[in-house]
């Protein structure tokens, strides 16, 4: 979904595809939008007459935003930065079923011979936008509106962090307006899949939403290190801009300058000094989202927050149990990602290897290893110091993403001792917070407790997760 917009007309302007040209199953029509790695285009099914009303009912129907990401002519390393955005649009529009993210309907690669430098450009077919919230803040949002949108970011951010994203570009730029006037998260292209607590981002982002360890974070090999409290700050931001008319509560004529107030904030040589308008919970709610560091910002997640939002709208009055929006319709095309990355030379490292080898054995029969979790985090290892954020997963299923939605209720600490039957060496790559890169996965038993809910009695450990290196067989075919 992608907001009503004019490209700027100047020599900078990348090629555009003529009103009319054909894309896949699409039309394309004006473009509406456009940044530094592709441009959107309104977009119509190709089995619709221009001058036809869509059928409301239908999603195939529906006008759409073409989003044209060219390679061609590109270096190397920008096509790959180009594939690597695309694939994460991708991974997060495959997988989001949420309202509050914006839906990918259709992946393609664009055929153009005639125009060699949009020929074998990616395109991702999104719904349409009314608007974004920059847009809407230009006009006059009530209390009452501002917590309605304010509700719906937090609850697209609480989908993504559960779901082991961090969006990484927060901002009214890229938080939308529906048709239905229902808000919805987009443009993942700076998204960050978490590898345990944290994932690893270039040195790129919107100055005025970047948190204060940002700005002095070191850059490594991997890039520089985010965690979900990183989307927590920018939705500080954004909470005061809803309230204040769209003001950033930093002050400074340029992005730079109020990175400046924003590092003297974090110092404690300046205080946070929020615009009257921001009612009382809602200042409260953005000083918390705005502590000046990760470990004072890091309990204020996206479910807690949403947790004291809810509840503040049940105590005054305004919390009538608003129904779950429907699911929406999907329109059925299949997301082409396989054949993308042959055409763009990328190999998908899936691992497809079949709990299966060595001597095919599961280690049920043999005595198993005892191993010590380990968590990397320097603030996580006080054993004493049992914090849920600093709390460690065991994953349902090692050949899939390392992600909340796999992962078993049972939670371990630093310094925990698991006995452990059998290894997988070819599970999901997983990285530790200190740029360790293994595929292997202990297969580890879980304590016995008889008044838990059901679940099952193994579960798997990464083997980044601890020190040990215990001798044992490889986990036979399930």
């Amino acid at each position: 979904m992608v907001r009503r917009g004019t490209v700027p007309a100047d020599s900078g302007e990348p090629e555009l595809l003529p009103v009319g040209h054909r894309i896949g199953s699409w039309i394309v029509g004006e473009p509406i939008g456009a940044g530094g790695w592709a441009t959107v285009y309104a977009g119509r099914p190709a089995d619709r007459a221009p001058t036809d009303q869509p059928d409301q009912d239908d999603p195939d129907e529906h006008d759409v935003a073409l989003k044209v990401m060219p390679t061609a002519g590109l270096a190397p390393r920008q096509a790959r930065k180009v594939a690597e955005a695309a694939r994460r649009e991708l991974e997060l529009g495959r997988g989001a079923g949420h309202p509050r993210l914006v839906r990918l309907l259709d992946s393609l690669v664009l055929s153009a011979p005639d125009r060699p430098n949009l020929d074998g450009a990616i395109v991702l077919v999104m719904e349409r936008a009314r608007c974004n919230l920059r847009e809407l803040l230009a006009s006059s949002v009530t209390e009452a509106e501002g917590a309605r949108l304010i509700t719906g970011i937090c609850e697209g951010l609480d989908h993504m962090h559960r779901s082991g994203w961090v969006h990484a570009d927060l901002k009214p730029e890229n938080i939308l307006i529906g048709q239905d006037g229902e808000v919805r998260l987009s443009d993942f292209g700076f998204a960050i899949e978490l590898t345990g607590t944290h994932g690893w981002t270039p040195p790129m982002g919107t100055l005025d939403y970047l948190p204060p360890e940002r700005w002095r974070e070191p850059l490594g090999e991997r890039g520089i290190q985010v965690r979900p409290s990183a989307d927590i700050w920018a939705f500080g931001i954004v909470i005061h801009e809803v309230f204040a008319h769209g003001a950033c509560p930093f002050p400074g004529a340029t992005p730079t300058a109020r990175g400046a107030a924003v590092q003297e904030y974090a110092e404690g040589r300046a205080a946070l000094r929020m615009d009257g308008a921001v009612p009382e919970f809602w200042r409260a709610l953005a000083t918390d989202c705005l502590a000046p560091t990760h470990a004072a910002r890091a309990p204020h997640t996206a479910e807690s927050l949403l947790e004291r939002i809810r509840a503040h709208a049940v105590e005054d009055g305004t919390g009538r149990s608003r129904p779950r929006l429907p699911r929406r319709s999907r329109v059925r095309r299949p997301l082409r990602f396989a054949a993308l990355l042959a055409i763009l030379g990328c190999a998908a490292g899936v691992a497809l290897w079949a709990y299966a080898g060595g001597d095919g054995g599961d280690g049920r029969d043999q005595e198993p290893a005892r191993i010590r979790v380990f968590n990397a985090e320097r603030g996580c290892q006080d054993r004493a110091d049992r914090e849920p954020q600093c709390s460690l997963g065991l994953a349902i299923d090692p050949l899939r993403p390392y992600t909340a939605d796999n992962v078993v209720g049972t939670r371990v600490w630093h310094g925990d001792v698991l006995d452990a039957e059998c290894q997988l060496p070819q599970g999901q790559p997983i990285i530790d917070e200190e740029d360790l890169l293994s595929t292997v996965w202990f297969r580890v038993r879980l304590p016995r407790d008889e008044a838990a809910t059901p679940r099952p009695d193994t579960a798997w450990l990464p083997a980044v997760r601890t020190k040990d290196r215990p001798s044992l067989p490889h986990c036979a075919a399930r």
